[in-house]
């Protein structure tokens, strides 16, 4: 019986050793290569997310979907919460702290709260044209711009 719990200890302990060796990497073994992250920038608008569009599981990334819904704006979508070293990685990447993050052209645009003001002064929907993305919202005005001067007439 001293035998058998004496296995099991050093059982438990090998593996606990193996268990906090992989968690005790340096980062740097552990995190994805930025180009495992650049491959995922691929498209036009990329957002690294908690959650998916359908299912945002945080306040924030449901607010970037809703504006990029808003223009109309197709995006590719990472959920971050399903892969913890694309989580740290994306933010080192971008050296920016928070979730979620959107790219666009390859480029990082920033946050919630980023985007949320491109939103409401207008340069998103630049940045978009920067992109060869014309926002839906700019058709929309286009069009009552249109139908107002057509009444006008």
């Amino acid at each position: 019986m001293a035998a058998r719990a004496a296995r099991q200890q050093s059982g438990s302990v090998k593996r606990f050793t193996i268990y906090h060796d992989i968690f005790m990497m340096p980062n740097s073994l552990r995190k994805p290569s930025a180009s495992k992250i650049s491959w995922r920038l691929k498209n036009k608008v990329v957002i690294f997310m908690k959650g998916i569009p359908e299912e945002p599981r945080c306040g924030f990334s449901n607010a970037v979907v809703q504006v990029l819904r808003m223009h109309g704006v197709t995006y590719d979508a990472h959920d971050v919460l399903k892969d913890e070293e694309l989580r740290q990685g994306i933010k080192d990447f971008s050296n920016w702290p928070t979730i979620p993050q959107v790219f666009i052209n390859g480029d990082f645009v920033g946050g919630c709260d980023i985007l949320l003001e491109m939103h409401k002064n207008g340069e998103l929907i630049e940045e978009l044209k920067k992109a060869g993305i014309t926002s839906a919202l700019l058709e929309k005005e286009e069009s009552s711009q249109s139908g107002v001067n057509k009444s006008k007439e």
